[in-house]
Formats: structure tokens, C-alpha cells, sequence
């Protein structure tokens, strides 16, 4: 029985840190891990914490830094002495997001920061390369998937694009069902299959982190050591299982300012990281036999600690590397994983060397077999050779009359009736794993490579059909400048994404437009403002033209293409709204090199944003001019529409002031007959009292819709002219 090796790594400031003024709260000395809360102000200690193996990776030019090579040798090289013996290892990478797991696990492609993966494979097949006895045979196979959002994706095989079914056999435990195991032979090959499987790996950027991995990789390595004793002329064999696993960083919300798929993706994280959490602390509780074995350990509740369920207290050698970020700004994370990786080193695991695994677990495959037969022909099921041998002991027509009640053959030795119990399906259903896992454990060396090589040829043919570029020889090693052949380069958002896919243009025409079409696409787009046969790019003499179809959104330097258009080396392509390519022809760039002339491309750098920027600058000219002759026809409307407004306001007053002068005639004439006053007058000045009354009323009344109807009409206008500015507006959008 042996522990968890547990060592942490504090990485360098990154430049989200440098940029708040961010301080250090990491002190390292020797094992020993301390760090300081910066909201206490010197009141409270610094939190203390010892593991086997503290690393110090902050200012490089310090004595204690700790490189890529000096973790591996002590924690990569140890494990790999382990697999030499025969024993299951694992290593994982936790940290929060950013914290430096990708780059401790993985490195860069420079010599002096490759991390622990590619140093671990590279000196497994220095080991075996360089081994002297006869007697000893190696074999390699690798497998590599990521756990994103609970569901097992396979990198390595392009045909296995779906979900793959995470299982759980009686002798081998969890497995992934279906997941490809390629077999290799050199160091090469093992590198050429990582670069693959990074490629396809789910990344984003949040703001903690621009390549922010979102899915839990697992690196699988079985390593099988064969030997051979020529005094007993038997084969002895040892199998070990090598799992390298980068999780995904635990994260928050706000922190990350992540925004919906990415803060669905940061949930589903964060649960498997939780579940990993628990299952820690109920082995370390076991271990220090706080906690009974026969306590519920919660393995099934995430895919992640379900597949890690032997390398967590199993059959397994774990290590595991703790990333730490060492601004103050980071604290409460820090924090939670220096106390995550506590308890991990209390964990006990029982590894035992795997000796000869394979021939004992064939038997114990084709014994479950037989008592599964047995099972199944208990259950009425009848078998394919008791159907022969009855032919022999019976009458053939009684051998007929068995088959003739049989199904549809489930597997090459079983044949059920109509009716089968759910038991009876259960069993059909174990017998044909066993059977197939039976197969996967018989085949040979040669088939293995051949069955790698396979795999290959059809990830060859399937990213020819995408039209992405590949070597002459057939290897894909990412995008490359062709030398002689005019090719577009993708250009996107995410910087990570630009220059990922490179499209060559045939001689004659490359065809453009959707894969559901009858007539095959040289390149298939996909979206809502790509026609099914969308346009054509035409190479004749190294001359290349954009034949654009009718209707379709075509762009070259901003500006909308509608006919037949000659490309130039450096010119930014979009079609439809968001494919945004950069054409180059390497000839031509050779000759304009040689006459030395200046370039259509600018100086500034060409990707996606500079694209968009100048699309958009280019409609911006055709839409002012829009937005001028709509507002100079708006202004011209307007003048009319207030003259005759004037005009029927000036004829309005004329009537209004006719009726006024009307009424005033007849109060004077009522006023001249009356003469002296009388008694019986005083009704007359009533009635001139209430013709006062009603002219005053209609004065009022045509002054309050004077302002009425020139406040309604300066309302309209105003309305007008928004409604047009809108209009302009979305169509510069479109």
C-alpha cells in the first residue's frame, strides 16, 4: 500500500494579475506550502500546509525555481519506474482555471517547456529503444478522450464523433465502450497523435484565461512488457496502465465572466470537480479510518470520478500536481485547492504488479461465457452448435424446425426466439461484451498497427472531404503555407481558431456552397447566408476569380462582390456573414516580391477584427450617402407638408376673425336700438354679456388648436425622422 504523492506548483503572474497590481501570498520553504490571507492586514498566521514535493515556478531568475524537467524527474520519472514494474499509474493536474495544469501536463512544443506527458512518453521508448535482452518484447498503445459536459468524446478517431457509453464490466471495471486504442511504435507517433487529439480538445476564452481548457483530458498509455523464458519456453507477461489526466479548472462565475454556453460549461465543471471532492474525502476518512469501508463512496454521481475509480485508493500509483496562482486576487481559490490537495495525500491506494493479465483474463471471460451459455440454455435460448449437434444425433427436419423459431442473430453464436425476457436480453446483452472484449484481447500485434493504420487513412480522408490541407505525404501536421498552390486561410474570432484550416484552389473550378446539394462541393460551408451552391472560385494559370452566384453575400475587401472578381494575394474574403478568409497565391507574392511594388494587403495585421472593421467602413460609406438622400427627401416633405399646414391655418384664422368681426357688428347694432336703459334692458346687456362669453371661448379655442396642431405636426416630423434613421441603421447591420 502506498499514499497519493501530492505536490503543488505555483506558477508566474500572468498579465490580468500584473495589470491590477496583484502581490504574492505564496512562501515556500522546502516541503512546506504557506499562504497569507491579504484581507487580515498582518492579524492573522499564515495557513500552513506540507507535501511531498512543493515547487516554486514564480521569478525564474530565483535559486529555487523550479523547471519543467525538475518536476518531472521527480515526479514523472518515478512513475514511469513504476509502469517498468508492472504497476497502474496515474498522474492528474487540479487547479483553478489558469493556474498553470495545461501547461504542467502538456508544455509547449520548445524543448525546455515540454511538460510531463510528452517527457514521460519520450523516455518510455528511450527505455525500450534501447533495451539489450532477447528475451524482452514492448508494446505501446495509447487512447485519449475528454470528459465535456459529462459526455466522453473520442480525440483520436474522427469516425467516433458521437458520445461514447461509459460501462462497467465485472473484471475490467469502468471502460469506455468503442473508445479507439492505436497502437505505436516510436515517439513520433505518440506526439503526432497528441498534437491531433489537442487540436480537437473543447478551449475557450474567459477572462481569467484566454485558452482556458473546458473539458477533463485523459491520456491513456498501456504499456505491455513481454518476456520470454527459453529454459521453460514460456511467455510471461506485464501490463500497465498509464493514465495522464488534465482537468478542467474549477471556476467562478464572476470571476471568469463567463456568459451562457460558457457558464453552462463552467457548471458542468465544477460538478465533476465537486463529485472528485467528495469521493477525496470519504477515502481519506476511510484511510484514517474515520469512516467505515463499507460507506457510500460516491464515484457514479460524475463520469470523471467513475473512470478514475481504480487509480483514486485502487489498483494504482497517483500522483497528483496542485496548480496555485499567486496573486492576492485569487485568495479564496487558493485557498479551497491547497486544502483539495490535504486530503488527497491521505488517500491509500493498493497497487499490485499486473502479472500476466491478459491469459488470465481470457479465462475468466470464457468461463463467464460458458455460465452465460448455461444461463441462457436454462432459459430456453438455444445455441447455434447444440442446433448442429442435434442435426447429427436427430433428424435434419428437426434441426430445421429449431431454426426456423429463431430471431435475428444477435451474436455469431446465439440465436433467441420471439419471446425473451428481460433477464434473458440482460444476459444476451453481457454475453456479447464478453465476447467482443474477447476479441479486442486476441488480436495480434500486427493487427493493432494495421488497425491504427486504418484509423489514420480514414482521418485523412475525412478531414480531404472538409477540404482542410494535408501534406503530400499524408500527414496531417496542421496548417501549412503550400508552396506553389492558391489557397484561402480561415480567419476568426478567437485567435486560437484563425489560420486552423487552409482550403486549397484547385486548377480550374473549386466549387463553394453547402454539403446537402446534389452537386458535390470542393468546400462546404455551413450557416443561414450560405446558398446551397454559393460561388465558385475559377485557377487558370495561377490567376485566380471569385464567381459569385446570383444572391449570394459575397465580399472582397469590404466591398460586396456581384460579378466576376480577380483575387490578389492578401485580400480578406467573407462569404456570407461570418466565413471570413484571407486569400493568399504564393506566385504571385513571389513576383510581386521581385518587382518589388506595393501590395494591396496592410501593414496592420490581417485577422478578423481588421476584416470586419473594414467591411464595415466600406458599407459605412454607401450607407451615409443612403442616410443624406433619405434626409434631404425627409427635409423636402417636411417644407411641404408645413406650407400647406400654413396655409390652412391662415384660412382658418381668416374665417375665426370674420365671426369675431360678425359678432361685434351685431353687439353694436343690439347696443344702438336699445337706447336709454330700461328694465326690460337688462336682459340686452345679459345677452351682450354672453356674447362676450362665446367670443372669448372661441378665441381661446383657436389658439389652443393653433398650438395643438403645430405641436402634432413638429411630433410627426420627429417620429418620421427616427423611424428613418432606424431604417438606415439596420441595414448597415444586415
Amino acid at each position: 500500500m502506498s499514499s497519493v504523492k501530492v505536490a503543488v506548483r505555483v506558477r508566474p503572474f500572468n498579465s490580468r494579475e500584473i495589470a491590477r497590481d496583484a502581490t504574492c501570498i505564496i512562501q515556500m520553504k522546502d516541503n512546506t506550502t504557506a499562504i497569507t490571507n491579504p484581507k487580515a492586514q498582518g492579524k492573522e498566521q499564515p495557513k500552513s500546509f506540507n507535501y511531498d514535493y512543493s515547487y516554486w515556478s514564480t521569478t525564474p531568475d530565483d535559486d529555487h525555481f523550479a523547471s519543467q524537467k525538475r518536476v518531472y524527474d521527480d515526479l514523472g520519472k518515478e512513475m514511469l519506474d513504476h509502469a517498468f514494474a508492472g504497476y497502474n499509474v496515474c498522474i492528474f493536474a487540479y487547479g483553478q482555471t489558469g493556474a498553470g495544469k495545461s501547461y504542467t501536463m502538456m508544455g509547449k512544443e520548445e524543448a525546455q517547456q515540454r511538460g510531463i506527458i510528452p517527457l514521460l512518453c519520450q523516455e518510455l521508448f528511450d527505455r525500450t529503444n534501447s533495451n539489450q535482452d532477447d528475451t524482452m518484447k514492448y508494446s505501446v498503445e495509447v487512447s485519449y478522450m475528454e470528459i465535456y459536459c459529462e459526455r466522453v468524446r473520442d480525440l483520436l478517431n474522427p469516425k467516433n464523433n458521437k458520445n461514447l457509453r461509459v460501462r462497467e464490466h465485472p473484471l475490467l471495471g469502468p471502460y469506455v465502450e468503442d473508445l479507439s486504442k492505436l497502437a505505436v511504435t516510436s515517439f513520433s507517433d505518440i506526439q503526432d497523435l497528441m498534437d491531433e487529439g489537442n487540436k480537437a480538445r473543447t478551449v475557450a476564452s474567459t477572462n481569467m484565461n484566454e485558452t482556458s481548457s473546458r473539458s477533463h483530458a485523459v491520456f491513456t498509455i498501456v504499456f505491455t512488457q513481454k518476456r520470454h523464458d527459453k529454459t521453460t519456453n514460456l511467455e510471461s507477461e506485464k501490463v500497465s496502465k498509464v493514465s495522464l489526466v488534465d482537468l478542467a479548472g474549477s471556476e467562478r462565475a464572476d470571476s471568469t465572466g463567463a456568459k451562457g454556453v460558457r457558464l453552462k460549461e463552467g457548471a458542468n465543471i465544477n460538478k465533476s470537480l465537486t463529485t472528485l471532492g467528495k469521493v477525496i474525502s470519504a477515502l481519506a476518512e476511510v484511510s484514517s479510518k474515520r469512516k467505515k469501508k463499507s460507506d457510500f463512496i460516491p464515484y457514479r454521481d460524475s463520469v470523471l470520478t467513475w473512470l478514475l475509480r481504480e487509480n483514486l485508493g485502487g489498483n494504482s500509483k497517483t500522483a497528483m500536481i496542485a496548480a496555485l496562482s499567486p496573486a492576492d486576487i485569487n485568495y479564496d481559490e487558493t485557498l479551497s485547492t491547497l486544502r483539495y490537495a490535504d486530503r488527497a495525500k491521505n488517500i491509500v491506494c493498493k497497487a499490485i504488479v499486473n502479472e500476466d493479465p491478459n491469459a488470465k483474463l481470457i479465462r475468466e471471460l470464457k468461463e463467464e461465457v460458458n455460465r452465460l451459455k448455461e444461463l441462457l440454455k436454462a432459459e430456453g435460448i438455444i445455441l447455434a452448435n447444440q442446433a448442429a449437434s442435434a442435426q447429427n444425433n436427430k433428424s435434419k427436419q428437426e434441426a430445421e424446425n429449431i431454426c426456423k423459431n429463431q430471431q435475428d442473430q444477435l451474436s455469431p453464436d446465439i440465436q433467441p426466439y420471439q419471446n425473451t425476457a428481460p433477464q434473458q436480453e440482460d444476459a444476451l446483452e453481457r454475453l456479447k461484451e464478453s465476447e467482443k472484449l474477447i476479441a479486442e484481447l486476441n488480436l495480434t500485434w500486427e493487427e493493432k498497427l494495421k488497425k491504427t493504420d486504418s484509423i489514420r487513412q480514414e482521418r485523412e480522408e475525412m478531414l480531404a472531404e472538409m477540404g482542410v490541407a494535408m501534406r503530400e505525404d499524408g500527414l496531417t501536421l496542421g496548417v501549412f503555407s503550400p508552396k506553389k498552390t492558391p489557397h484561402l486561410v480561415n480567419l476568426n474570432e478567437d485567435p486560437l481558431m484563425s489560420e486552423c484550416l487552409l482550403y486549397y484552389i484547385k486548377d480550374g473550378l473549386t466549387r463553394v456552397g453547402q454539403s446537402n446539394t446534389n452537386v458535390l462541393q470542393d468546400v462546404q460551408l455551413s450557416g443561414t447566408c450560405i446558398q446551397a451552391e454559393h460561388c465558385m472560385f475559377e485557377n487558370k494559370d495561377g490567376v485566380v476569380k471569385l464567381l459569385p452566384f446570383d444572391g449570394s453575400m459575397c465580399y472582397v475587401n469590404g466591398k460586396n462582390i456581384s460579378e466576376a472578381y480577380t483575387l490578389k494575394t492578401g485580400n480578406r474574403v467573407i462569404l456570407g456573414k461570418y466565413h471570413v478568409f484571407r486569400f493568399n497565391n504564393p506566385e504571385q507574392a513571389r513576383q510581386e516580391r521581385g518587382r518589388s511594388p506595393q501590395a494591396e494587403t496592410p501593414g496592420d495585421t490581417v485577422d478578423w477584427g481588421f476584416a470586419q472593421n473594414e467591411l464595415l467602413e466600406k458599407q459605412g460609406i454607401d450607407i451615409k450617402e443612403e442616410m443624406e438622400r433619405r434626409l434631404l427627401a425627409m427635409e423636402t416633405q417636411y417644407k411641404k407638408e408645413k406650407e400647406e399646414a400654413d396655409l390652412l391655418l391662415e384660412q382658418q384664422r381668416l374665417e375665426y376673425e370674420h365671426k369675431i368681426q360678425t359678432l361685434q357688428r351685431q353687439v353694436e347694432e343690439q347696443s344702438l336700438l336699445s337706447g336709454n336703459t330700461t328694465p326690460g334692458d337688462l336682459s340686452g346687456e345679459e345677452d351682450e354679456d354672453a356674447l362676450e362669453s362665446k367670443l372669448m371661448t372661441i378665441l381661446f379655442l383657436a389658439i389652443v388648436f393653433w398650438y395643438i396642431y403645430s405641436f402634432s405636426m413638429f411630433f410627426i416630423s420627429c417620429l418620421f425622422i427616427i423611424s428613418c434613421y432606424y431604417v438606415a441603421f439596420t441595414e448597415s447591420n444586415r
